[in-house]
């Protein structure tokens, strides 16, 4: 199963403030960790959300609202992308996550859908475009 695994924002990262060399350090050595077992597909920080911006759709239309976004605690300040056996497995790796600052943070973990999820309403067709479409994206981020 692949899960998105959510690192909330805290008012230190929507500040700007950069991880301590102790914390990169820490992070680097859990990060190898899951490359190593297999669970890290992906995984990345964010920039403060006053660099971002939001598209919003609406009947209306569509606008872009330019960050900074309130409310801190419903911001990513990074990602990863885990392929575990279940839900149990996801929770047990993030609790083994750094904290040498013992700062207050939250995992927020999420499934990915997979293909069966969606029933029949993915066809065969769009089943072979979509398998079409990974192979093209994986491919790309290869010299």
């Amino acid at each position: 199963m692949k899960f998105m695994v959510i690192v909330k924002a805290t008012p230190e990262s929507e500040a700007g403030i950069m991880p301590s060399e102790r914390l990169l350090t820490e992070m680097t050595t859990f990060n190898e960790e899951l490359v190593a077992a297999g669970v890290m597909k992906a995984g990345e920080g964010l920039h403060p959300s006053a660099k971002g911006v939001r598209v919003n759709h609406s009947k209306s239309g569509v606008t872009v609202v330019d960050g900074p976004f309130a409310e801190t605690k419903e911001l990513a300040a990074g990602f990863w992308i885990w392929e575990c056996a279940s839900m149990e497995e996801a929770i047990e790796w993030a609790k083994k996550m750094p904290n040498p600052d013992g700062t207050d943070g939250t995992l927020e973990i999420r499934p990915a859908f997979s293909d069966e999820d969606f029933g029949d309403a993915l066809t065969p067709e769009i089943e072979e475009r979509v398998a079409r479409m990974r192979e093209q994206a994986e491919g790309a981020g290869q010299s």
